[in-house]
């Protein structure tokens, strides 16, 4: 499976013409890392918001990151919770030792600069510099879970960039990165022809590309 060309506007075209209208997040992610791409396979984790002591606060997340396997992405369902920051430096550091290839939380992280001089991607929908102990724990993990209304199940596949972050559903995945490829190369073939005079309502008759 090459990815090389592809980008998140045209993987949703893609799922687009399959009738998979609703699998990018509406809700802004902050790409905190620099890192340019967030791609690989979900390892789910979902979280709660917490009011009293917890005798063993990190249980989950700690067994989360230490099975992550290489290539997968942690997804940290947490409801856009704001009350602490769940993900930081030791957590990153120690799901670069598993091979993960990043991380998405839907809520708050921490340690950003460090994060960043470790060129991890990690993409978030806020900051804060809270631990989480006592505010925020990881109640379930491989499990499906809900962003944005978006299913996210163990194995399916995210792809973020700069225009946003996409669930391939694992079992269309082939299809969804053939055809997301094909239209990459019909886009080519259009803008060379606009570049070289064609306006675009001719070029997109003829290529029914845009």
């Amino acid at each position: 499976m090459s990815l090389k060309n592809l980008y998140s506007a045209v993987i949703c075209d893609a799922l687009d013409s399959m009738g998979y209208r609703h699998q990018a997040f509406t809700t802004q992610f902050h790409n905190y890392t620099g890192a340019k791409r967030l791609t690989g396979r979900c390892k789910t984790t979902l979280w709660a918001d917490m009011y009293h002591p917890d005798e063993n606060p990190y249980e989950l997340e700690l067994q989360a990151v230490d099975s992550c396997k290489p290539g997968e992405v942690i997804i940290c369902a947490a409801g856009g919770s704001f009350r602490s920051g769940i993900w930081g430096e030791l957590l990153s550091t120690a799901a670069m030792n598993s091979g993960c290839a990043g991380v998405l939380v839907h809520g708050c992280v921490r340690d950003i600069e460090k994060m960043r001089s470790m060129n991890f991607p990690v993409f978030a929908t806020g900051k804060s510099p809270y631990d989480s102990q006592d505010r925020q724990r990881v109640v379930d993990i491989d499990i499906q879970v809900e962003i944005d209304q978006v299913v996210c199940r163990p194995g399916d596949f995210i792809f973020g960039d700069e225009d946003g972050i996409v669930i391939i559903p694992h079992e269309i995945e082939a299809e969804v990165i053939k055809k997301a490829s094909d239209k990459v190369t019909a886009e080519n073939i259009s803008r060379d022809a606009i570049k070289a005079g064609m306006k675009a309502a001719e070029a997109y008759q003829k290529y029914g590309i845009l």
